[in-house]
């Protein structure tokens, strides 16, 4: 079953409760009329920047076209859980920045959060070419294992096991484990949709 059948039947459902037309939602995103039917047409699977668009011209968090379930009570995450291993793949382009990163996600089907926690696994950055990423909002790592080095603007950070750092994801910034190694963080993205 796959996840853009759902992205494009709840785009439009959103967008009718809200009686937009196709060309209206077109307008305000600043996305073709065309664009906007083949993500509600489910032809294609839309990479993250045009659906950030479109769920602020619905004032929806863009988690509420990828959740699957709605829950509005807490979720647990158990470690003997591998939460199904759902890793989320940015198909923008944060992608090849991230090719050394596994994630897991903890909050899957909590509906109408705006934090975003996860479980990443840093694989050894040997040869890897940092992209800086920047996007609105704000995030938070904790160093669970192994020492991980951040580049954030000009400046650089070393932080070990224990070790967190709270930052603008506004600001250009990369992640990777220190010297080739590998790391584990918890790391928690806030985005203001």
């Amino acid at each position: 079953m796959g996840h853009n059948k759902i992205i494009g039947e709840k785009i439009k459902s959103i967008r009718e409760s809200q009686q937009l037309t196709l060309a209206e939602v077109a307008e305000r995103s600043g996305l073709s009329l065309e664009q906007i039917e083949r993500i509600e047409d489910n032809t294609e699977f839309p990479s993250l920047a045009p659906l950030i668009k479109v769920a602020r011209v619905l004032g929806v968090r863009l988690g509420t076209f990828l959740d699957d379930q709605v829950e509005l009570g807490p979720v647990i995450c158990r470690k003997t859980e591998s939460a199904g291993d759902r890793g989320i793949d940015f198909s923008n382009n944060a992608t090849q920045s991230r090719k050394h990163m596994s994630y897991k996600a903890l909050s899957q089907d909590k509906s109408g959060r705006h934090m975003e926690p996860f479980l990443i696994d840093i694989e050894s950055s040997e040869g890897v070419n940092f992209i800086m990423s920047t996007h609105e909002g704000e995030e938070f790592i904790y160093v669970l294992d192994g020492i991980v080095e951040i580049n954030y603007g000009k400046n650089k950070y070393i932080l070990e096991e224990g070790d967190s750092i709270y930052y603008d994801s506004i600001v250009a910034h990369h992640v990777h484990a220190a010297n080739g190694g590998t790391a584990r963080i918890l790391g928690i993205v806030y985005t203001p949709y």
